[in-house]
C-alpha cells in the first residue's frame, strides 16, 4: 500500500479507491469552503443551475456540478436554495441621524440579514452626519476612522461636493481614497432636508457668500470632467449622481399644500414635492451635462412616472450621455395610502399607486439600471411629534429598509414575471460595474465569494421587532413578502444564518487609493 501527498485538484478519487491507494492532501491545497447544492443565479445567464461553489482566500475558485467534499476544509449544504450574488446596495446613508460608528454596526447588520454584502453610502459635510463643514481632507479621514471595524459588510462612500472648495478636492479624493462618485442635491438650493429653508449657509455650513445653486452644479460637472481628463483610464468609472428636485417648485407648492386642510399625510407630502419638480430637475441636470460634456450621470431614486418619462426623454435627446436610472425598494413597495403614514416620509416622496405600477413597468422594460434601499435609519422620535403625532411636516425624512431590498424585489418582481437573472443584474452586477467594484456582482471565478441564499417559497410578514436595525419601526410593517434570505456569505465567510448575524464586523473599505 502506497501513501501519496498530492494536490487535491490532481487526485482521481475513484482510481485511488479501486487500487487501495492511501493519500494525504496538502492542507494548503484544500478549498477553504465548499457550498454544495446551490441553485446559482447569475446576472448574464438565464438558466438556474444546481452547482457547488468552491471558495479559497475569499474568492470563488471552483464552480462545478459536483465538487468532492474531500477537497474542502469545510462544507456547507445550501439545500437547493437559490444563490444570488451578494447584493450591492448602492444607495445608503450611514450616520445621518445617529453617530456614524454606532450606525455602521447596527445598519450593516440589517444589510447582512437581507443579503446585502456591499454598502455604498452617500455622505456630505454640513448639518447631520458629522455636523461639520470645512474641507474633505479633514472630514473624510474622520469618516473612515469611524467606519473601520464597525461594518459587517464591505463598504464605500459617494461624496457630495457642497462648497466650491470641495470641487478642487475631487482629485485628492480620487487619488487618496478611490472616490469615484460625486453627488449633487439639487433641492438644497433654497430648501432644507425636511422643508422650507432660506439659510443655505447654516444648513450646509458654507460661507454666506457662497450659493449652492445651478452655477455650483455646473462647476461640479466641470470639475468631474477635468478629473476624467486627468485620469482617462478611469473615466468610465467616474460619475455624478443627482437628487433631482427643483427647490423653487418645492418651496412654492409646500406653502400651498400646507394651507389645504384636505391634504394630509403622505398625500400632502407628495403634493408638496410634485412629480413635475423631479422631471424639471432631470431636464436641467441633463442639459448641464450636455453643456459641460459631463457624460456619466446617475439619476437617483426616480419616484414617479413624470420623473422616469423625463429621464427617458433626456436619454433620447442626449444619446451620447451615459445615463443610469435608479429606483428604490420603498418606491416600489409603498404608495401614499400606506398605513405607515409619516413613518414613510422620504425625499423624494412616496407616490401614488399609479406611479408605483409605472415604476414596475419601467423595471420590467429594462429602463431602470439598479434598485437600492436609500437606507437612512431614522428613529421613531424623529418621525412622530409627541404633541402633533399626525403632522407629516414635523417628521424627519428618510427610513431604513436595506434588509428588505432583495426579498422585496424578489417577491413583487416574481409576481410580475421578472426573471431571476434580471434581479441579479439590478441588485448586484449593474451597480458594481458602474462604481468600479470589479470583484463584486457575480458568482464567477475570481470574484469575491459574496453569496446570499434565498428560499423562494418561504413567505413572511415584515416585523420591525425582527430587524437588526436600531430604527425600532419600519414603514414596511405588515407587508407579506415571498422569498426569504436564509444565509449570507461575505468573501466566503458566513455572516448571517438562521436569523442571526454572526461573528464580529469584518467589512472592508473597497475604494482603494489610486496612487
Amino acid at each position: 500500500m502506497r501513501e501519496l501527498a498530492l494536490c487535491a485538484s490532481t487526485i482521481d478519487f475513484e482510481f485511488c479507491t479501486h487500487f487501495n491507494v492511501r493519500f494525504t492532501v496538502s492542507e494548503a491545497s484544500l478549498l477553504d469552503l465548499i457550498i454544495k447544492k446551490v441553485r446559482v443565479v447569475r446576472p448574464h445567464q438565464e438558466a438556474v443551475e444546481l452547482l457547488d461553489l468552491g471558495i479559497k482566500d475569499g474568492k470563488f475558485v471552483e464552480i462545478a456540478a459536483n465538487i468532492s467534499p474531500s477537497k474542502g476544509k469545510e462544507i456547507f449544504d445550501a439545500q437547493n436554495l437559490l444563490g444570488f450574488p451578494g447584493v450591492v446596495d448602492a444607495h445608503m446613508h450611514i450616520g445621518i441621524y445617529q453617530p456614524l460608528d454606532r450606525d455602521a454596526v447596527t445598519e450593516s447588520k440589517a444589510a447582512a440579514s437581507g443579503g446585502v454584502t456591499t454598502s455604498l453610502n452617500y455622505i456630505r459635510t454640513g448639518q447631520y452626519y458629522l455636523n461639520k463643514g470645512g474641507p474633505y481632507k479633514d472630514f473624510f479621514p474622520e469618516v473612515l476612522a469611524l467606519s473601520q471595524g464597525n461594518f459587517f459588510v464591505d463598504y464605500g462612500y459617494h461624496i457630495a461636493t457642497i462648497s466650491a472648495a470641495h470641487i478642487d478636492e475631487m482629485p485628492m479624493l480620487f487619488e487618496e481614497y478611490g472616490i469615484r462618485s460625486f453627488k449633487i442635491f439639487m433641492f438644497y438650493g433654497g430648501y432644507g432636508l425636511h422643508g422650507l429653508s432660506d439659510r443655505q449657509d447654516l444648513f450646509l455650513m458654507i460661507n454666506k457668500e457662497e450659493r449652492y445653486d445651478l452655477a455650483h452644479f455646473e462647476f461640479v460637472m466641470r470639475g468631474l470632467v477635468k478629473l476624467q481628463q486627468m485620469y482617462p483610464q478611469a473615466s468610465d468609472r467616474l460619475s455624478l449622481s443627482l437628487h433631482c428636485e427643483v427647490a423653487e417648485i418645492l418651496s412654492a407648492y409646500t406653502k400651498i399644500v400646507q394651507q389645504d386642510p384636505n391634504l394630509t399625510g403622505l398625500r400632502a407630502y407628495s403634493a408638496a414635492r410634485p412629480p413635475h419638480s423631479e422631471g424639471l430637475a432631470i431636464c436641467i441636470a441633463s442639459y448641464l451635462g450636455y453643456e459641460t460634456n459631463c457624460l456619466n450621470i446617475n439619476l437617483l431614486h426616480l419616484s414617479s412616472r413624470k420623473a422616469v418619462e423625463a429621464a427617458l426623454m433626456m436619454q433620447n435627446l442626449f444619446p451620447h450621455i451615459n445615463f443610469r436610472r435608479e429606483v428604490t425598494v420603498g418606491h416600489l413597495l409603498l404608495d401614499t395610502n400606506a398605513p405607515a403614514g409619516q413613518l414613510a416620509k422620504v425625499n423624494p416622496p412616496i407616490r401614488s399607486r399609479a406611479d408605483v405600477e409605472y415604476l414596475w413597468q419601467a423595471v420590467l422594460n429594462h429602463q431602470i439600471d439598479w434598485i437600492v434601499s436609500d437606507h437612512a435609519c431614522c428613529s421613531a422620535e424623529k418621525k412622530v411629534s409627541q404633541k402633533h403625532p399626525n403632522n407629516v411636516w414635523l417628521a424627519k425624512s428618510g427610513f431604513g429598509g436595506t434588509e428588505y431590498l432583495l426579498s422585496g424585489v424578489f417577491s413583487e418582481g416574481s409576481k410580475r414575471g421578472m426573471s431571476y437573472n434580471h434581479m441579479a443584474r439590478l441588485l448586484s452586477w449593474n451597480p458594481a460595474q458602474r462604481f468600479g467594484l470589479d470583484c463584486k456582482g457575480d458568482i464567477a471565478l475570481g470574484y469575491d465569494a459574496d453569496l446570499v441564499l434565498l428560499d423562494p417559497r418561504e413567505t413572511f410578514v415584515v416585523r420591525a421587532s425582527e430587524s437588526q436595525s436600531q430604527q425600532g419601526y419600519t414603514p414596511f410593517e405588515g407587508l407579506e413578502l415571498t422569498g426569504r434570505v436564509k444565509s449570507t456569505f461575505l468573501r466566503g465567510n458566513l455572516i448571517y444564518d438562521k436569523g442571526e448575524v454572526l461573528g464580529q464586523p469584518t467589512g472592508r473599505y473597497l475604494l482603494t487609493s489610486t496612487k
